[in-house]
């Protein structure tokens, strides 16, 4: 399953500006935001601004360089034609060239000690009359400043667990009646989903849709199709075995002959039979993308869509690019890092626990010390990769000390090709995306 040579990307680097004058490195994290259907609405872009240059004279202007960054084809490529928000702070906020960012494809979201002077409200004015859209982030109270800086927001972004119980359906009745968005924040369990979604919220972020037992979603095959195929997967499987166990499988057959025929598998002509895809485009390839359609959603949800799978995927496409970076300090597995990086999702499908599902599958050894301890460098990878997906760049720098020559800038670069590579696997001119069909 090792990488195909036109998968690659380009050599990583901090995901930043590259201007000289901009003084910054600018490097990302992305983080889904779902709707009310559990489905990805789109990312916000967590940045980090490091000042290669410290104390000088002539100061760096970090708002050019988070404009360039976030313009820049990497960040367009893992927003997967999503929409972006974008934390700002007040210095980047008055730089003009925050202006040189489409309207349409960005939404500021505003701290609260942003100030609320006439001057931070002036620009506020300036920057809507030109189509600029706000956020309030990380509201857990109703205080001056919320109140002051409300009739500017047209998003707010609530801590769900910060505000007591009692309060939150009256403060999410205000304000849903003042005609806000409410993004609930810190969404970590099926629980808090059903108690924000019942309050009218209308996007989520947190982890509860990689947790076990999401009643948001439902899989694509039965249970017990599932853990055969990923058992057969796990094993090397050939073609004929490959093709036999796929055939119990007709909605993971029906996206797969739609793989075969887009343009990331580049088989240049018509695909037909199973067989056929199989044989043209490899076993190992298909395989790869079987184990990533275990995720898929069962409702008529398309792949670039779908934040499991997109989840998924992107972690062990990651996977994969770093231990490859790190073939030059003498460890490269590609393999068995992208293994990890699937499999490590196991549980939010079948449920349970996830050291008991993994007992179920013949995975290595270093595979599963990886996943379910974070043992050895594909543990250590692991690790790095469920950080960049919570934007924790203090756990990123400490864990890169040890995996020489990655480092933080180098993490978020390879994230980011990992995540468009995850979102454009099936786009083609005659598949614009695959749908779901009933079981």
């Amino acid at each position: 399953m090792s990488i195909e040579a036109a998968d690659r990307p380009a050599a990583p680097g901090a995901a930043a500006s590259d201007s000289p004058a901009s003084g910054y490195d600018v490097h990302f994290a992305r983080l889904p935001i779902l709707d009310r259907e559990g489905i990805l609405w789109g990312f916000e872009m967590r940045a980090r601004l490091r000042d290669l240059q410290g104390d000088r004279e002539k100061p760096g202007r970090p708002g050019a360089a988070l404009a360039a960054a976030f313009s820049g084809s990497a960040v367009r490529g893992a927003l997967t034609g999503h929409p972006g928000t974008l934390d700002v702070t007040r210095e980047i906020l008055f730089d003009d060239a925050l202006q040189n960012l489409p309207p349409s494809r960005v939404l500021f979201e505003l701290p609260l000690d942003l100030g609320t002077d006439p001057d931070l409200l002036a620009r506020l004015v300036q920057l809507h009359g030109r189509r600029y859209r706000f956020a309030l982030d990380h509201v857990a109270q109703a205080d001056e400043a919320f109140a002051k800086l409300l009739p500017y927001a047209e998003v707010v972004k609530i801590e769900v667990q910060k505000i007591a119980p009692a309060l939150l359906p009256k403060i999410a009745g205000v304000l849903k009646s003042a005609g806000k968005v409410l993004v609930a924040l810190g969404v970590e369990n099926q629980a808090d989903f059903e108690l924000a979604h019942s309050l009218g919220f209308d996007r989520f972020q947190g982890a509860f849709f990689v947790r076990p037992n999401t009643g948001a979603r439902r899989a694509s095959a039965s249970r017990q199709a599932l853990l055969n195929l990923l058992r057969l997967l796990a094993s090397d499987p050939t073609v004929a075995q490959l093709e036999g166990e796929l055939k119990l499988n007709p909605v993971l057959v029906m996206h797969l002959m739609r793989l075969a025929n887009s343009s990331s598998f580049g088989v240049g002509h018509k695909i037909t039979t199973l067989r056929e895809a199989v044989n043209a485009a490899g076993t190992n390839r298909i395989a790869r993308w079987t184990q990533l359609l275990l995720y898929a959603d069962g409702r008529n949800v398309s792949l670039e869509d779908d934040p499991l799978l997109q989840q998924a995927a992107t972690r062990a496409r990651f996977m994969e690019l770093a231990v490859n970076e790190l073939a030059v300090a003498g460890f490269g597995d590609e393999d068995g890092a992208f293994l990890a990086g699937v499999f490590s999702f196991v549980d939010a499908v079948f449920g349970g626990s996830l050291d008991a599902t993994l007992e179920v599958l013949t995975l290595a050894r270093p595979i599963r010390e990886a996943i379910l301890r974070h043992e050895g460098v594909l543990g250590q990878l692991l690790g790095v990769a469920q950080a960049l997906e919570r934007a924790d760049w203090a756990h990123i720098d400490e864990a890169c000390a040890r995996l020489a020559p990655l480092d933080a800038g180098a993490v978020a670069a390879l994230g980011l090709a990992a995540a468009e590579w995850a979102g454009m696997a099936e786009r083609n001119s005659e598949a614009a995306g695959l749908e779901r069909l009933e079981d």
